[in-house]
């Protein structure tokens, strides 16, 4: 879908914004727009036409209905912590930011949920539902900043959400306006709600459908114990064989998750979490639940790390320890950047089954283009995420990055996974959904889009590229006009 195109000029429209914005919650100026002009994906920059920063629904409402009456873009925006670009202004649009809907509006332990607004920060919703022995469960690694808005456009998960899913699984309700300014209400409070699905499609929308103003999540009782053992090994494809032998073995970890040596060398430099520096991979694996149930499952799942090859398995000796393994995993990112000038994140799923597989691929990609890469992931999803280093002061190794991270992604979907598990599309993998995606699946992504948004107003050129695109990249059909494995269903 291109870019609609705006009908009106910016002095006229920002005297229209002033009628239904106060002052102060309307920027112009450029210094002022700077700090909106990516998202995490730092590498790519879009100074937006203006940005408005509201603070009542009804302020949204006014936003969203001059904007659709001007023809004219908007790009919702939370905390900016994505890292597919999917919050990346557009040059002739408005940025609409959340940040200050950010109040938890009711926690109801009866119940055991709570209704947030889109700006509230994910760790703050389990702090809030602490005295009641509450908490909420998809922990993003940026869930100290990211916020429950973009975690519903992006359909995040985190280190736990092996056992307890992703953002779809643990949201009840969605309250967004569409881009005419009209309320709309998806999801119940109730164990189901009726007709379509329509609160499942929202997760992971990418901001396309509506924009978000309030969040139902589900709260889960507070584990009475965690225990997590930490394993080496002398391979990263042993590691990744462990890690399927875990989940083949029936064990449903909290948490199972995967650094080979670059990464935890540069996380143990970072955090001193007490990771075994000699080890050519580590894997994290924690129970929780009842102790009975947890000291069972615990010695199980050593006995399964062992028999695949590993060279040392400990278990955190108490709770400080145990959180401090789990402060490096979340510390990899940050970590990783503090040994390159820049590194790139890739996001891609694959079977467990073929984990070590396609890490020995990526091995030998990093040795093809000339660029480190370092493995983190949340390996019991089969959720990679590797980091691929490069200089972005240095002529080409952007753009080498770049096709290094398409090759990646190409390869997951060759071995039936896809292109992203949690970090979403944005501009980041639109090439990529051409090798996924054929043209009569990209033709009913566009045709869901017309029936909530027909102009294409709502972050346009984000998450689902266009025929045209996919012609110019020759990656609409692969393999003789089949997509690989085409047995499976395709999400």
């Amino acid at each position: 879908m291109s870019l609609p195109e705006r009908s009106v000029e910016r002095a006229a429209f920002l005297r229209e914004l002033k009628r239904v914005l106060p002052e102060e919650a309307l920027l112009s100026d450029p210094e002022d727009l700077r700090p909106f002009e990516c998202d995490a994906l730092a590498a790519y920059t879009v100074l937006p036409w203006i940005a408005v920063l509201p603070e009542t629904v009804e302020q949204v409402r006014a936003v969203l209905r001059l904007c659709h009456s001007q023809n004219v873009p908007v790009v919702a925006r939370g905390a900016g912590t994505g890292l597919s670009g999917g919050a990346l202004p557009v040059a002739d649009g408005v940025l609409l930011s959340l940040a200050k809907f950010d109040r938890i509006l009711e926690i109801d332990p009866a119940n055991r949920m709570a209704r947030v607004q889109p700006g509230v920060r994910n760790l703050a919703i389990s702090e809030a539902a602490a005295p009641f022995g509450l908490y909420y469960a998809p922990d993003p690694s940026s869930q100290v900043a990211c916020t429950i808005g973009g975690n519903v456009a992006e359909n995040s998960g985190g280190v736990h959400c092996l056992k307890y899913g992703l953002t779809v699984h643990n949201v009840l309700q969605v309250s967004l306006l569409t881009v005419e300014g009209e309320p709309l209400t998806l999801g119940s409070l109730g164990l189901d709600g009726p007709s379509y699905d329509l609160l499942a499609l929202i997760n992971g929308s990418e901001g396309l459908l509506g924009v978000i103003v309030e969040v139902v999540v589900k709260l889960l009782p507070v584990p009475e114990t965690a225990r997590t053992l930490l394993a080496a090994f002398s391979s990263i494809e042993a590691a990744g064989d462990a890690v399927a032998g875990v989940i083949g073995a029936g064990l449903v970890p909290a948490g199972l998750e995967m650094m080979d040596n670059l990464t935890l060398r540069a996380t143990e430099n970072f955090v001193h979490a007490g990771y075994p520096v000699d080890a050519a991979a580590v894997v994290l694996c924690e129970m929780d639940g009842m102790a009975e149930q947890v000291e069972a499952e615990i010695a199980r799942a050593r006995r399964v790390l062992e028999s695949h090859g590993a060279t040392e398995v400990r278990e955190a000796r108490d709770e400080a320890e145990r959180r401090k393994f789990w402060a490096g995993r979340k510390a990899a990112f940050p970590a990783v950047g503090r040994i390159a000038p820049d590194y790139y994140c890739i996001d891609g799923t694959i079977p467990r089954k073929r984990l070590a597989e396609v890490l020995g691929r990526i091995g030998e990609l990093s040795e093809q283009f000339g660029l480190a890469v370092g493995n983190v992931f949340h390996a019991g999803d089969g959720n990679l995420h590797p980091l691929i280093l490069y200089d972005a002061s240095h002529p080409g190794e952007l753009e080498r990055a770049e096709a290094l991270g398409e090759e990646i992604l190409t390869l997951c979907v060759e071995v039936g996974g896809t292109v992203t598990g949690e970090h979403g599309v944005g501009i980041e993998k639109l090439g990529p959904m051409c090798v996924q995606f054929g043209a009569p699946e990209l033709r009913q992504f566009h045709a869901l889009k017309a029936a909530f948004d027909a102009g294409g107003l709502l972050n346009p050129g984000k998450a689902v590229p266009t025929l045209m695109r996919c012609a110019e990249l020759g990656r609409m059909h692969v393999h003789g006009g089949r997509l690989p494995h085409p047995e499976l269903e395709r999400f």
